[in-house]
């Protein structure tokens, strides 16, 4: 792995597998970043971020990484596999509110994870954002008015 910056120190061994695993397997592919980001749908700076273990990959980038370099079958299956359990001991952030450290209350660590599906998020995550009820008035609205036009248009002709 001649040319990576070494792996942050205290990362869980399920981590720092995977991510050698991914280095070894780009390295594998002969690819820069750049031409690596230009065959799958992550750019530069997202494989910068996942091969230097700032942030999980989505299991969507291990798979276009796998086909990229030619893996298929069990070999795809084993990557798979390592992201699960990688995922699964990523250390988190700790969450933040703007009053301080997260409260007893908060799910800590979940608040930005891009790779937490959304049916795992807590169910604070799920609450409705405060300008929907407008917007679906408005939508609502916008309806009534096109029904309205609608009937004028084939009563009056």
């Amino acid at each position: 792995m001649g040319g990576w910056q070494p792996l942050p120190e205290g990362l869980p061994p399920e981590v720092r597998h995977f991510v050698e695993q991914l280095r070894l397997l780009k390295d594998a592919t002969g690819l820069s970043l750049v031409a690596l980001g230009a065959r799958t749908a992550y750019s530069k700076s997202s494989w910068q971020r996942y091969l230097n273990a700032v942030q999980p990959p989505p299991r969507q980038a291990v798979v276009a990484l796998c086909r990229v370099a030619g893996l298929a079958g069990a070999d795809a299956e084993r990557h798979a596999v390592r992201w699960e359990l990688a995922v699964e001991a990523w250390p988190r952030p700790a969450a933040t509110t703007p009053d301080g450290p997260a409260g007893a209350g908060e799910a800590e660590g979940y608040e930005d994870d891009p790779t937490l599906p959304w049916w795992d998020r807590p169910e604070q995550d799920l609450a409705p954002h405060p300008h929907s009820r407008l917007l679906l008035c408005a939508v609502l609205l916008l309806l009534a008015l096109l029904l309205v036009a609608v009937v004028g248009a084939v009563t009056l002709g």
